[in-house]
C-alpha cells in the first residue's frame, strides 16, 4: 500500500541526519467527522512530495505521537477524560511494520490524569513520560520489553494558578521531555507559568523535584513547549498566551534554566488574536522555528552561536488555519505544517543556508491534524 522505496540522498544540509529508505510520516488528529485516528503517508525527501494520508489506526483524539525507533513502536496520547473506571486519559501503543508502515495495536493504559496532550520515550526505552493537560499532572508509564505499556508507576499533581482566569485557573501540564543528557525531566505547565524540573529514578520509574525545582516565566505567559539547542547549552521556551519565545541558558549539571532574551513570535504591528504552538531548532543549531495560530504563520529566527539569542528573519504563512504543529523532515530540507482548522498539511522548502521557508505548492488534506512524526522504513 505505502511500501514504495525512496533512494538515499547523496548530499545533506549541514546538521541534518542521513535518512533511511522509505521514510514514513504519521499524523495524529482530533477525531470526529473528518478523522478516525492516526494517518500514514510517505514522504520523498528528494522532491518534497507527500503522499495522500491513509488511515493507519482508529483511535480517539491521538493528538500527540512519539516513536521508539529501535523497537518500531508508536505511542499516542488519547486526549480524553473518560477512560477506565477512574475516568482518565489514555495512552495507546502500536507496533509499526517497517516495510509498509502499517500499525498493529498492542495495548492501552490510563495516562495518570485527564486530557493527556504530550508524551516522550525514555532514551533507554524502559518508560514513557506523559503530560496531562486537563488534570495538570505528569506521569511515568513502564514500557515492557515488547513495547507494551504498564499502568502508571508514578504520577505528580501540580498545584496553583496564574493571572489569566480563563486559561490559567489551575495547572495545565502541556509538554514533557528529557534534557540533552537524558538525566532530568522538564515539563511546561501553561497554567502555572513554570517549567518544572524533575529527577527520574530509572529503577523505580518515579519522579522527584529537582533543585532548583522550576524555571518561572512572567505572569500570563502560558509556557507551552520547549526545544533544546543541539549543543545543549540553550533552550527555547515558547509561551502560548504571550506569543513569545524565551531564550534560556541551561546548566546541565544543576538542571537550571536562566532567561537571557524574550522575543515576540509575531510581526511588528500585528494586533489580532493569536497564540503560539510549536517550537523546533534546526539540527545545525543555526535557526529556530515557531508557529503562530491566528496569525497563521511560522516565524523563522537566526541563532547567535555564542549566546543563543535570536533575530527574526521571516514570517511565512502556513497557507491554512491554526498551525498546531510542524516538523522538519530527516534531511532538514523541508518543513511540514499541520493546519488543524483547515484540515491540511502544507510542505515548505527550507534553505539550510538562510533558514528561510519557501512554499512548494504541495498540500494534502487530512482532518484536524495536530501532530506528526517521521519514522524510518526498512
Amino acid at each position: 500500500m505505502l511500501a514504495s522505496a525512496f533512494s538515499q540522498l547523496a548530499t545533506m544540509p549541514t546538521g541534518a541526519v542521513q535518512p533511511e529508505a522509505n521514510p514514513f510520516v504519521y499524523f495524529g488528529t482530533y477525531t470526529g467527522e473528518k478523522s478516525k485516528g492516526i494517518y500514514l503517508a510517505q514522504f520523498d525527501s528528494g522532491t518534497g512530495k507527500l503522499s495522500a494520508p491513509q488511515l493507519a489506526a482508529e483511535t480517539r483524539n491521538s493528538t500527540f505521537l512519539a516513536l521508539d525507533s529501535k523497537r518500531r513502536i508508536l505511542y499516542a496520547v488519547n486526549e480524553v477524560s473518560d477512560f477506565g473506571k477512574d475516568r482518565q486519559g489514555s495512552i495507546s501503543a502500536f507496533r509499526m511494520d517497517g516495510a509498509t508502515g502499517e500499525l498493529t495495536f498492542l495495548n492501552q493504559q490510563p495516562s495518570g490524569g485527564t486530557g493527556p496532550c504530550h508524551l516522550a520515550v525514555a532514551q533507554g526505552g524502559n518508560c514513557l513520560l506523559v503530560a496531562n493537560y486537563g488534570s495538570g499532572s505528569v506521569a511515568v508509564l513502564p514500557v515492557e520489553p515488547d513495547g507494551r505499556l504498564g499502568e502508571p508507576s508514578a504520577s505528580i499533581q501540580h498545584h496553583g494558578s496564574s493571572v489569566n482566569h480563563q486559561r490559567q485557573e489551575g495547572p495545565h501540564a502541556h509538554f514533557i521531555t528529557w534534557d540533552p543528557a537524558s538525566r532530568l525531566v522538564l515539563t511546561c505547565d501553561l497554567g502555572l507559568d513554570k517549567v518544572l524540573i524533575y529527577q527520574l529514578d530509572p529503577g523505580q520509574r518515579a519522579l522527584s523535584p529537582n533543585d532548583p525545582p522550576a524555571f518561572i516565566l512572567p505572569p500570563g505567559s502560558g509556557p507551552r513547549h520547549l526545544a533544546f539547542h543541539p549543543m545543549g547549552r540553550f533552550a527555547y521556551v515558547i509561551s502560548e498566551l504571550s506569543s513569545t519565545l524565551t531564550v534560556c541558558s541551561y546548566d546541565s549539571r544543576r538542571g537550571e534554566l536562566k532567561a537571557t532574551q524574550t522575543v515576540s513570535t509575531l510581526p511588528e504591528g500585528f494586533a489580532g488574536p493569536s497564540t503560539c504552538a510549536e517550537v523546533q531548532v534546526h539540527p545545525s543549531g543555526r535557526f529556530v522555528y515557531a508557529s503562530n495560530r491566528g496569525h497563521n504563520s511560522v516565524a523563522v529566527f537566526a541563532v547567535d552561536s555564542r549566546t543563543g539569542k535570536l533575530e527574526c528573519l521571516q514570517h511565512q504563512s502556513t497557507q491554512g488555519k491554526t498551525p498546531r504543529h510542524f516538523l522538519l523532515d530527516p534531511t532538514a530540507k523541508w518543513l511540514l505544517a499541520e493546519n488543524q482548522d483547515s484540515d491540511s498539511v502544507v510542505v515548505f522548502a527550507l534553505s539550510p543556508e538562510t533558514g528561510r521557508l519557501t512554499p512548494t505548492g504541495m498540500t494534502q488534506s487530512i482532518g484536524a491534524p495536530v501532530c506528526a512524526v517521521f519514522a524510518p522504513g526498512q
